[in-house]
């Protein structure tokens, strides 16, 4: 017997949500990029430090996001702090939003309809598209083009830009390509999970890497048994099932390479201070609530070290 959904009142979300303060913020901007590793919805952790770098006045030139990563980019770079926690912890259970109503709803049968986060929702603040498509700055969303299977980096300067990110956030597997320009895009951490590279080719001398796994973390690839399975899903785009098998090999030397980096003072990283242990789309919102006030206190506890990089 099928045991009956747990209804969430009123009263409950008011404790999840009162002390996440919705915020409309304009710092100056430094001179810096920022890099958001994508992760689902580990990307609480990232909405926490983003919230903690903004109500600390910390806003960046550049903002590079990967999936979960460009989604909080948005709210990031339009300097609306507390969004993204209101609209994932309130809506989390909507099956508007994720879930089975969610794939029949999006038209291109995700799980999660991105469509959502950007429409008019009740007790949510108005997207600000002004600052975003036109404000001080740059945003970038990485998507993966399916037909060579490389990166692209889409940028805020474009109309269809919201687009660009809902193909930066679109899962393989279980979502149907956004098509962009006649190319059909997915995910972009499918070949570049952490873009510190191209936030470097773009001139910034100091980049701050948020990680939303800790530093020990590394995946265990197999590549052969992904390989076998991604060119039969995959057979029209050879290239893009050949690197989506080798994502997670590729996503380990990435992470090799930052330790290296981050010893060297070359980037500055914020990564969860424990292991992160929640389900790719978790439902249980007193975790994902734990999980925003770790990357808050953590951020916290890294802003004068910050301080520091950013001088130096």
């Amino acid at each position: 017997m099928r045991r009956k959904k747990e209804e969430i009142t009123e009263e409950k979300f008011q404790s999840l949500l009162n002390d996440i303060e919705l915020g409309d913020i304009n710092n100056e901007l430094t001179d810096a990029a920022i890099v958001l590793e994508g992760g689902a919805f580990r990307g609480f952790y990232q909405e926490g430090v983003l919230d903690c770098l903004l109500k600390n006045g910390f806003s960046f030139k550049g903002v590079f996001g990967v999936s979960a990563g460009a989604l909080n980019g948005v709210n990031y770079y339009t300097g609306q702090s507390g969004r993204s926690a209101h609209i994932n912890l309130r809506y989390r259970h909507d099956s508007e939003y994720i879930g089975i109503t969610a794939f029949l709803k999006s038209q291109r049968h995700s799980i999660i309809n991105l469509d959502y986060t950007f429409r008019e929702l009740e007790n949510i603040p108005t997207l600000n598209m002004e600052k975003l498509l036109h404000g001080d700055g740059e945003l970038y969303a990485v998507a993966t083009k399916m037909e060579d299977g490389k990166a692209v980096y889409f940028k805020n300067d474009r109309d269809d830009f919201l687009k660009c990110v809902k193909a930066s956030a679109t899962l393989p597997y279980i979502s149907r390509s956004v098509l962009i320009d006649g190319n059909h895009y997915m995910d972009g951490g499918c070949v570049d999970r952490i873009p510190y590279e191209f936030a470097k080719q773009c001139g910034y001398k100091k980049i701050i890497v948020l990680r939303t796994r800790n530093r020990e973390f590394r995946c265990r690839p197999n590549f052969e048994k992904r390989y076998r399975y991604t060119k039969r899903m995959y057979a029209r785009y050879p290239e893009f099932a050949y690197n989506l098998a080798k994502t997670d090999e590729n996503y380990n030397a990435l992470c090799d390479e930052l330790i290296k980096l981050e010893k060297n003072k070359e980037v500055f990283v914020i990564a969860p201070s424990r292991e992160i242990d929640i389900k790719l789309l978790e439902g249980d919102l007193d975790k994902l609530k734990e999980l925003y006030v770790l990357g808050y206190v953590d951020c916290l506890a890294a802003l004068d070290s910050l301080k520091e990089y950013l001088k130096s």
